[in-house]
Protein backbone atom coordinates (compact mmCIF):
# COMPACT_ATOMS: atom_id res chain seq x y z
CA UNK A 1 0.00 0.00 0.00
CA UNK A 2 1.59 3.31 -1.17
CA UNK A 3 1.78 6.57 0.80
CA UNK A 4 0.52 9.99 1.13
CA UNK A 5 4.17 11.11 -0.16
CA UNK A 6 4.96 8.27 -2.61
CA UNK A 7 7.19 9.52 -5.37
CA UNK A 8 7.60 12.81 -3.76
CA UNK A 9 10.98 14.61 -2.88
CA UNK A 10 11.28 15.97 0.21
CA UNK A 11 14.33 18.26 2.00
CA UNK A 12 14.22 18.88 5.70
CA UNK A 13 16.37 21.46 7.07
CA UNK A 14 17.42 20.81 10.71
CA UNK A 15 16.67 17.34 9.56
CA UNK A 16 18.80 15.55 12.44
CA UNK A 17 17.04 17.79 15.07
CA UNK A 18 14.01 16.19 17.78
CA UNK A 19 11.43 17.91 15.31
CA UNK A 20 13.14 17.45 11.86
CA UNK A 21 14.50 14.01 12.43
CA UNK A 22 10.19 12.59 13.38
CA UNK A 23 9.50 14.52 9.97
CA UNK A 24 12.01 12.61 7.88
CA UNK A 25 10.74 9.53 9.40
CA UNK A 26 7.26 9.85 8.65
CA UNK A 27 8.19 11.47 4.96
CA UNK A 28 10.64 8.07 4.56
CA UNK A 29 7.46 5.65 5.79
CA UNK A 30 4.83 7.71 3.44
CA UNK A 31 7.10 6.58 0.45
CA UNK A 32 9.03 9.82 -0.46
CA UNK A 33 12.71 10.14 -0.95
CA UNK A 34 14.38 12.18 1.67
CA UNK A 35 17.13 14.32 2.12
CA UNK A 36 17.93 15.49 5.79
CA UNK A 37 19.78 19.01 5.80
CA UNK A 38 21.33 19.83 9.09
CA UNK A 39 24.65 20.98 10.09
CA UNK A 40 26.00 17.15 11.01
CA UNK A 41 24.96 13.97 10.50
CA UNK A 42 24.69 13.21 13.79
CA UNK A 43 22.30 16.37 14.92
CA UNK A 44 21.22 17.72 18.10
CA UNK A 45 20.62 13.83 19.10
CA UNK A 46 23.39 11.55 18.31
CA UNK A 47 23.65 9.13 15.45
CA UNK A 48 20.87 8.60 13.40
CA UNK A 49 19.61 5.07 12.76
CA UNK A 50 20.06 2.97 9.88
CA UNK A 51 17.49 3.55 6.92
CA UNK A 52 17.12 7.01 7.70
CA UNK A 53 16.65 10.08 5.24
CA UNK A 54 20.07 10.95 3.19
CA UNK A 55 22.17 13.59 4.95
CA UNK A 56 22.56 16.88 3.17
CA UNK A 57 25.15 18.56 4.96
CA UNK A 58 23.91 22.37 5.16
CA UNK A 59 23.96 25.53 7.61
CA UNK A 60 21.44 27.64 6.41
CA UNK A 61 23.27 30.76 6.80
CA UNK A 62 25.54 30.39 4.01
CA UNK A 63 24.18 31.13 0.42
CA UNK A 64 26.98 28.83 -1.00
CA UNK A 65 26.26 25.82 1.35
CA UNK A 66 22.05 26.61 0.54
CA UNK A 67 23.04 26.84 -3.20
CA UNK A 68 24.77 23.74 -3.17
CA UNK A 69 22.48 21.90 -1.39
CA UNK A 70 19.63 22.47 -3.58
CA UNK A 71 21.98 21.09 -6.54
CA UNK A 72 22.54 17.75 -4.93
CA UNK A 73 19.13 17.05 -4.14
CA UNK A 74 18.53 18.02 -8.25
CA UNK A 75 21.62 16.28 -9.10
CA UNK A 76 19.97 13.00 -7.08
CA UNK A 77 16.26 13.64 -7.42
CA UNK A 78 16.02 15.79 -10.42
CA UNK A 79 12.77 17.91 -8.63
CA UNK A 80 11.65 18.82 -5.29
CA UNK A 81 7.94 18.14 -3.84
CA UNK A 82 8.34 19.09 -0.46
CA UNK A 83 10.47 21.65 1.58
CA UNK A 84 10.68 21.95 4.97
CA UNK A 85 12.56 24.27 6.89
CA UNK A 86 12.35 23.01 10.47
CA UNK A 87 16.16 24.84 11.04
CA UNK A 88 16.21 27.02 14.26
CA UNK A 89 17.48 28.67 17.76
CA UNK A 90 16.42 30.13 20.21
CA UNK A 91 17.97 32.53 22.55
CA UNK A 92 16.56 33.05 26.11
CA UNK A 93 17.11 36.90 26.39
CA UNK A 94 15.54 40.41 27.35
CA UNK A 95 16.17 42.62 24.80
CA UNK A 96 18.40 44.61 26.96
CA UNK A 97 20.60 42.03 27.64
CA UNK A 98 20.60 40.32 23.71
CA UNK A 99 23.59 41.48 22.05
CA UNK A 100 23.61 42.91 18.31
CA UNK A 101 25.48 40.02 17.32
CA UNK A 102 23.08 37.01 19.24
CA UNK A 103 20.10 39.01 17.33
CA UNK A 104 21.88 38.62 13.97
CA UNK A 105 22.38 35.46 14.55
CA UNK A 106 18.96 34.44 15.47
CA UNK A 107 17.51 36.03 12.71
CA UNK A 108 20.64 34.72 10.47
CA UNK A 109 18.72 31.15 11.01
CA UNK A 110 15.48 31.40 11.83
CA UNK A 111 14.35 34.24 8.85
CA UNK A 112 17.52 34.80 6.30
CA UNK A 113 17.98 30.98 6.43
CA UNK A 114 14.30 30.17 5.50
CA UNK A 115 14.89 32.76 2.73
CA UNK A 116 17.39 31.00 1.15
CA UNK A 117 15.98 27.70 1.29
CA UNK A 118 13.08 28.70 -0.37
CA UNK A 119 14.82 31.52 -2.76
CA UNK A 120 17.05 28.40 -4.01
CA UNK A 121 14.80 25.56 -3.75
CA UNK A 122 12.21 27.49 -6.15
CA UNK A 123 13.23 26.39 -9.84
CA UNK A 124 13.40 22.39 -8.15
CA UNK A 125 9.90 23.16 -6.54
CA UNK A 126 8.90 24.68 -10.23
CA UNK A 127 9.14 21.26 -11.73
CA UNK A 128 7.41 19.11 -9.71
CA UNK A 129 4.20 21.64 -9.86
CA UNK A 130 2.16 21.85 -12.58
CA UNK A 131 -0.21 20.13 -14.53
CA UNK A 132 -2.53 19.64 -11.52
CA UNK A 133 0.39 18.94 -9.17
CA UNK A 134 1.06 21.07 -6.11
CA UNK A 135 4.59 21.56 -4.66
CA UNK A 136 4.57 22.69 -0.81
CA UNK A 137 6.67 24.90 1.72
CA UNK A 138 6.05 24.13 5.29
CA UNK A 139 8.07 26.88 7.55
CA UNK A 140 8.07 26.90 11.26
CA UNK A 141 6.86 29.32 12.77
CA UNK A 142 5.96 29.45 16.68
CA UNK A 143 2.92 30.17 19.38
CA UNK A 144 5.83 32.78 20.41
CA UNK A 145 5.14 34.20 16.93
CA UNK A 146 1.61 35.54 18.33
CA UNK A 147 2.30 35.49 22.00
CA UNK A 148 5.09 35.83 23.64
CA UNK A 149 6.77 33.70 26.77
CA UNK A 150 9.32 35.46 29.20
CA UNK A 151 12.85 35.92 28.45
CA UNK A 152 12.82 34.94 23.91
CA UNK A 153 12.52 38.38 22.88
CA UNK A 154 14.90 37.91 19.54
CA UNK A 155 13.15 34.24 18.92
CA UNK A 156 9.85 35.47 19.66
CA UNK A 157 10.52 38.97 16.70
CA UNK A 158 11.84 36.20 14.38
CA UNK A 159 8.90 33.94 14.71
CA UNK A 160 6.82 36.45 13.66
CA UNK A 161 8.75 37.66 10.69
CA UNK A 162 8.44 33.74 9.74
CA UNK A 163 4.94 34.80 9.86
CA UNK A 164 4.56 37.41 7.63
CA UNK A 165 7.33 35.77 4.85
CA UNK A 166 5.09 32.58 5.09
CA UNK A 167 1.48 34.58 3.92
CA UNK A 168 3.78 36.59 1.68
CA UNK A 169 5.51 33.78 -0.39
CA UNK A 170 1.93 32.33 -0.30
CA UNK A 171 0.41 35.27 -2.35
CA UNK A 172 3.52 35.58 -4.45
CA UNK A 173 4.35 31.49 -5.48
CA UNK A 174 0.32 30.39 -5.48
CA UNK A 175 0.07 30.73 -9.22
CA UNK A 176 2.86 28.62 -10.01
CA UNK A 177 1.27 25.79 -7.84
CA UNK A 178 3.68 26.31 -4.69
CA UNK A 179 1.48 26.21 -1.71
CA UNK A 180 3.37 27.65 1.46
CA UNK A 181 2.00 27.42 5.03
CA UNK A 182 3.92 27.65 8.16
CA UNK A 183 3.25 25.48 11.50
CA UNK A 184 3.47 27.50 14.97
CA UNK A 185 4.46 24.82 18.15
CA UNK A 186 4.03 25.09 21.40
CA UNK A 187 5.51 23.11 23.96
CA UNK A 188 6.84 20.03 21.91
CA UNK A 189 9.28 17.45 23.77
CA UNK A 190 12.64 18.39 21.76
CA UNK A 191 16.01 19.05 22.76
CA UNK A 192 15.54 22.66 22.62
CA UNK A 193 12.98 22.79 24.75
CA UNK A 194 14.88 20.67 27.13
CA UNK A 195 17.43 23.80 26.91
CA UNK A 196 14.23 26.36 27.64
CA UNK A 197 13.55 24.63 30.91
CA UNK A 198 16.96 24.50 32.04
CA UNK A 199 18.11 28.12 31.13
CA UNK A 200 17.69 30.96 33.70
CA UNK A 201 14.85 32.97 32.25
CA UNK A 202 12.57 30.22 31.35
CA UNK A 203 10.66 30.41 34.64
CA UNK A 204 11.62 26.71 35.18
CA UNK A 205 14.05 27.78 38.02
CA UNK A 206 16.78 25.45 35.94
CA UNK A 207 14.29 22.57 35.92
CA UNK A 208 13.61 19.99 32.68
CA UNK A 209 10.82 18.47 31.26
CA UNK A 210 10.79 15.80 33.49
CA UNK A 211 10.89 17.65 36.73
CA UNK A 212 8.56 20.06 35.48
CA UNK A 213 5.81 17.25 33.58
CA UNK A 214 2.48 17.70 35.79
CA UNK A 215 3.04 21.80 35.64
CA UNK A 216 3.59 21.61 31.55
CA UNK A 217 0.81 19.33 31.26
CA UNK A 218 -1.68 21.54 33.41
CA UNK A 219 -0.97 24.81 31.74
CA UNK A 220 -2.64 23.26 28.52
CA UNK A 221 -6.32 22.66 28.27
CA UNK A 222 -5.49 19.12 26.80
CA UNK A 223 -3.13 18.72 29.62
CA UNK A 224 -0.13 17.30 27.85
CA UNK A 225 2.55 18.86 25.93
CA UNK A 226 3.48 17.64 22.27
CA UNK A 227 5.86 15.36 20.41
CA UNK A 228 7.89 15.83 17.62
CA UNK A 229 5.49 12.50 16.13
CA UNK A 230 2.72 15.24 16.77
CA UNK A 231 3.99 18.07 14.59
CA UNK A 232 4.95 15.11 11.96
CA UNK A 233 1.52 14.28 11.73
CA UNK A 234 0.78 18.01 10.68
CA UNK A 235 3.13 18.21 8.51
CA UNK A 236 2.73 15.24 6.53
CA UNK A 237 -0.36 16.20 5.60
CA UNK A 238 0.66 19.67 4.64
CA UNK A 239 2.91 17.92 1.91
CA UNK A 240 0.95 15.63 0.99
CA UNK A 241 -1.54 16.23 -2.08
CA UNK A 242 -4.86 15.88 0.44
CA UNK A 243 -3.64 19.34 1.48
CA UNK A 244 -3.99 21.03 -2.10
CA UNK A 245 -5.84 24.22 -0.92
CA UNK A 246 -4.54 24.46 2.37
CA UNK A 247 -2.06 27.23 1.63
CA UNK A 248 -1.11 30.54 3.12
CA UNK A 249 -1.82 30.07 6.77
CA UNK A 250 -0.42 29.72 10.01
CA UNK A 251 -1.07 26.26 11.49
CA UNK A 252 -0.83 26.73 15.62
CA UNK A 253 -0.72 23.06 16.88
CA UNK A 254 -0.23 24.01 20.74
CA UNK A 255 -2.29 21.52 22.74
CA UNK A 256 -4.89 24.87 22.95
CA UNK A 257 -1.88 27.29 24.97
CA UNK A 258 -2.74 30.23 23.39
CA UNK A 259 -6.93 29.54 22.95
CA UNK A 260 -7.14 30.30 26.94
CA UNK A 261 -6.87 33.26 29.25
CA UNK A 262 -4.11 32.84 31.98
CA UNK A 263 -5.70 32.20 35.08
CA UNK A 264 -4.65 35.49 37.53
CA UNK A 265 -2.64 34.09 40.53
CA UNK A 266 -3.88 35.88 43.96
Amino acid sequence: MSGKLQDKVALVTGGRGGIGRAICERFLAEGATVFAADLSDAGSMGPSPQGSAAFVELDVTSEDQVKAAMAAVEAAAGKLDVLVNAAGIEIEKTIEHTTLEEWNRCFAVNVTGMFLTCKYALPLLRKAAGGGNTASIINFGSYDGFIADPGLAAYCASKGAVHALTRAMACDHGPEGIRVNAICPGYVDTPMLQAFFAGAGSGGSGGTIDTLREAVRNVHPIRNYGTPADVANLVNWLASDEARYASGQLWILDGGLSAQVQQMRV
